[in-house]
């Protein structure tokens, strides 16, 4: 997996993020992917990746759940998935 370093990184766009699935790294699941980005309207620095949802149950039920993670709990961005620190899965 290639990594995107958070600090210095190459840019990624919104389009290539919404391609990734967003995976918890406490115990592995899907948390959904990235459908939206939260901005600090003073730096116009990325503050949140808004992930919509995911898991095995919104398939069936067609929940449409929304998840706001803070990008200091974004641990990696690679290839193919986002991973975010397990404090957010809950």
């Amino acid at each position: 997996m290639r990594k995107t370093g958070l600090k210095g990184a190459a840019a990624v766009t919104l389009c290539e993020l919404k391609r990734k699935d967003v995976i918890c790294i406490g115990d592995g699941r899907l948390v959904g992917r990235t459908c939206d980005l939260a901005f600090e309207p003073e730096s116009g620095r990325v503050s949140a990746l808004i992930v919509c949802g995911g898991g095995f149950s919104s398939v069936f039920h067609g929940e449409k759940s929304q998840i706001t993670i803070p990008f200091a709990q974004v641990a990696c961005i690679g290839d193919d998935v986002i991973l975010v620190s397990s404090c957010v899965c809950g």
